[in-house]
């Protein structure tokens, strides 16, 4: 998936507000671009992180910058835009590319399940069973090689894999599918010193049959694509 317009990099000077950041690009301007991402983004947004940011003429935008990417010092990049796993697993999961998922033929984001949650996306194919499966972006990384989730306390997705434990109980498939938008991981995990009660309801999903599964992606100012499957494992 390639950004609409070639990004311009920059230096971050604050992050604030959650959804708003402070940057002053290369010709000197300081400018004010949304942050697409609700977390706290642990590692990310140190003033003096080099970043990549999207211009865009869109009238219907109250800002003209999206921040999207952060240029590690090694070189590797971690994509910092939430929105975009979703964006990009659905064209992944259309062209049979999602490893587990090939025959799945028919895609639907967004459904209610359970007890009135929102499924990320019901997967459907003929002589298939129901899939469900609900995407996390990781981008926390704070041992060499190994990415972590969550980045903070998420009653949200300990809801989630309540109600995907539920889905495997009645006979369906259940994915909690973890898309590492860093470029450095060779591994995925949990962070369960900052969110215990995530790891205990991870712990128990996967006892009640719900299936984990961890990709990797390709990331540059270019765009971003999926790579290969990624090894999850506890340290």
């Amino acid at each position: 998936m390639r950004f609409q317009t070639p990004l311009i990099s920059g230096v971050l000077i604050q992050r604030y507000k959650r959804f708003l950041a402070d940057i002053r690009l290369g010709d000197g301007r300081v400018v004010t671009a949304h942050c697409a991402n609700p977390g706290s983004m642990l590692g990310l947004a140190e003033p003096g992180t080099k970043v990549w940011v999207e211009p865009n003429d869109d009238p219907k935008k109250k800002l003209d910058f999206a921040w999207k990417l952060v240029e590690h010092e090694s070189g590797a990049f971690t994509g910092v835009d939430t929105a975009l796993p979703n964006r990009l697993l659905k064209a992944a999961f259309l062209a049979g590319e999602v490893p587990g998922f090939e025959r799945y033929d028919t895609v639907l984001p967004e459904r209610t399940y359970g007890a009135g949650s929102r499924v990320d996306f019901l997967l459907q194919g003929a002589g298939l069973p129901d899939a469900y499966v609900e995407v996390k972006s990781v981008t926390l990384c704070r041992m060499p090689g190994y990415a972590e989730f969550p980045d903070s306390v998420t009653a949200r997705g300990a809801r989630h894999l309540s109600e995907l434990a539920g889905m495997a109980r009645t006979g369906h498939r259940a994915v909690m599918l973890y898309l590492v938008q860093r470029t450095d991981a060779a591994r995925v995990g949990l962070a369960a010193d900052i969110d215990p009660a995530y790891a205990s309801g991870f712990a128990v999903a996967r006892s009640e049959g719900v299936e984990v599964l961890a990709l990797g992606t390709n990331i540059s100012p270019e765009g971003v694509t999926i790579s290969e499957s990624l090894p999850f494992t506890m340290v």
